[in-house]
């Protein structure tokens, strides 16, 4: 049996237990409710570490139908633009929803960068590692026509970082078990490079810039915690 049916016949597994959990259990406890209100514009600052915001460069703009989507999934969103002292531009996307008991599948930038008429390839999982722990990434690579564009991207549901998909469906999963309602986070880094090696270097940098710049609240809202 090849890895790929394994996964078909686990992701068919997880669908029918939680179709059967729901009978039993129905989540009813949002976390967020729980948690203390924030603002994305507020505790991301707009100068850390060597970074400023730089309004010449503006992130990817999603089309119309898309953006009303993304309404009805999240709470909060913050795009921002920043550049360092040496020049160097990466783009931040961040996206905060109170209630994750769905898939966040439709704003992952696979779909998005897609919709808008890119090319996406090179789609791996990875790990980026900051002083924190190791946070459990996705890296892809999206043209349109001359646009080359290297783009890191992690999830958080509940307080636990998860790669999208499979582990991202069963942290929502461990959640309602429990009653809850998970909050959730979609945190998206990118730049404009031909060199794919290069940019994810420049961006695990900014974000580590980022991290350390926060205090452990607002860390915690972009990460999660790590371990058990």
């Amino acid at each position: 049996m090849n890895k790929s049916m394994k996964i078909s016949i686990a992701l068919g597994l997880l669908m029918f237990s939680s179709a059967a959990v729901t009978k039993v259990v129905t989540p009813s406890v949002k976390m967020a409710d729980a948690q203390a209100k924030f603002n994305l514009e507020k505790i991301i600052p707009k100068d850390f570490g060597g970074w400023t915001v730089d309004s010449s460069l503006a992130p990817l703009q999603v089309d119309p139908e898309t953006q009303a989507k993304l309404n009805k999934i999240y709470n909060q969103t913050l795009t921002r633009t920043y550049i360092s002292k040496d020049g160097q531009r990466v783009m931040l996307s961040m996206a905060y929803g109170g209630d994750q008991s769905d898939n966040m599948g439709v704003h992952k930038p696979e779909v998005c960068y897609t919709a808008q008429g890119f090319e996406v390839s090179h789609a791996a999982n990875g790990a980026l590692r900051t002083d924190y722990g190791d946070l459990p990434v996705k890296r892809l690579f999206a043209v349109s026509g001359g646009r080359n564009e290297p783009i890191t991207y992690w999830i958080t549901i509940g307080k636990k970082a998860t790669l999208p998909g499979f582990e991202q469906r069963m942290q929502q999963l461990r959640y309602g078990l429990m009653g809850s309602v998970p909050d959730g986070m979609l945190v998206r880094v990118s730049t404009i490079d031909t060199d794919v090696e290069g940019a994810y270097k420049v961006q695990a940098k900014f974000v580590n810039d980022m991290l350390e710049a926060l205090d452990e609240v607002s860390r915690v809202r972009l990460i999660g915690t790590f371990g058990s």
